[in-house]
């Protein structure tokens, strides 16, 4: 049995239901889980101590949305998008050619970069989808070198129809809900669809949603991204999706809906940066009683950040949240979003996954934005 004392906390963010944050506190870990909360100065003893010097510790970040595995590169369509292009779904074969063509060991060194970078920012926890493959064999492989990092992935064969059966969607879909299912199922937790007008139908969604559901697969869906679809939103309702992800059009009757259920809603603030789409409304979604992750969708066309302060910062500028409920959506709403309640928050019995952060406050992520506030990383379980 191992011991941990992190002493001298200035701010320590738990979110328990009763107490959220305590300030001059301690905080053991045993064996990599909580195992005591105090007040700072009373811990009792421990292999090791930490001191935290009065700094912030939060939860570590649960990032509930990314597309990791992938090869080639955008810019150029970032920079024609700045000079005044509107985003697409298009682009994304671009990224499935330059994809296949990448070795095994080109794609996995990618993915250790960016998750390298995801964890020295504080992210603890992290998702991966497929969906730059759309192929079997690809599909299979990217979510195999994705398992190798997180046991949260999600398979997303149903993307965009590639271009060899963009004359016949139905012979595609036939494949995604039968022999890439079958090949991408033992790789993965989720399946995913993106179900937009230039993607994937309501329709043709519910039947790649119900495959995977069939072969023990938990669904989650991206919707309403570049346009309103209440169908989508009743899809993901009816099918138990765990969360809807983008948001970006819902209707007063959508967010109803949503707060009604126990879908999350998933924002994703790094896209609207990246395409110059309007940003969602976090705040009548909180207000109307919605559950809430921020997540950053780090892939290569749309929204190539690994950084979850980043999107905290933008949340509370641009989507209405105030800090502290940036910061909750980011950890305990990430977590939800993934149906964990062992991350995502500092309550006893959690895993020890947190981050010191160089300032006093986590209100400094948006206070601060684009600096490089956070200080170490503990992932001990």
């Amino acid at each position: 049995m191992s011991s941990l004392l992190i002493d001298r906390i200035g701010l320590l963010v738990t979110h328990e239901e009763e107490r959220p944050e305590r300030e001059d506190a301690a905080l053991l870990v045993v064996d990599g889980r909580v195992a005591w909360i105090g007040d700072a100065g009373s811990g009792p003893a421990a292999d090791e101590r930490l001191d935290a010097d009065g700094r912030c510790v939060i939860p570590g970040f649960v990032d509930s949305h990314s597309h990791l595995v992938f090869g080639g590169d955008r810019s150029a369509e970032f920079a024609a998008r700045m000079a005044g292009e509107r985003y697409a779904a298009g682009g994304i074969r671009s990224t499935v050619a330059a994809t296949r063509a990448a070795s095994e060991e080109g794609l996995r060194a990618r993915l250790a970069a960016l998750v390298a970078e995801m964890h020295a920012q504080g992210t603890t926890t992290l998702e991966i989808k497929s969906g730059y493959g759309l192929d079997v064999e690809t599909e299979a492989r990217l979510l195999r070198l994705a398992r190798e990092v997180t046991p949260e992935t999600t398979f997303l064969g149903a993307h965009v129809v590639p271009a060899e059966y963009a004359e016949d969607r139905g012979a595609y879909l036939d494949l995604v809900a039968g022999d890439m299912l079958d090949a991408c199922a033992p790789h993965a937790r989720w399946v995913d669809v993106f179900c937009e007008t230039g993607a994937f139908t309501v329709e043709e969604s519910r039947r790649v949603l119900e495959a995977g559901m069939a072969r023990g697969l938990e669904p989650r869906i991206h919707a309403t991204q570049l346009g309103p679809s209440s169908e989508a939103v009743a899809l993901a309702i009816e099918v138990g999706a765990a969360s809807l992800d983008h948001a970006t059009f819902l209707s007063d009757a959508d967010v109803a809906a949503l707060a009604a259920s126990p879908t999350v809603v998933t924002l994703l603030p790094g896209v609207e940066f990246s395409t110059r789409q309007p940003y969602p409304s976090g705040r009548r979604l909180l207000d109307a009683g919605a559950r809430v992750a921020l997540a950053s969708d780090c892939n290569p066309g749309s929204s190539f950040t690994s950084s979850l302060p980043f999107c905290i910062a933008l949340a509370v500028r641009d989507m209405g949240l105030t800090p502290a409920e940036a910061l909750r959506a980011a950890t305990l709403g990430g977590a939800e979003a993934l149906r964990r309640d062992d991350v995502g928050h500092l309550r006893v019995g959690a895993r020890a996954r947190l981050a010191l952060l160089d300032a006093p406050s986590y209100v400094h992520l948006a206070y601060r934005p684009g600096v490089p506030l956070v200080d170490r990383v503990l992932s001990l379980a």
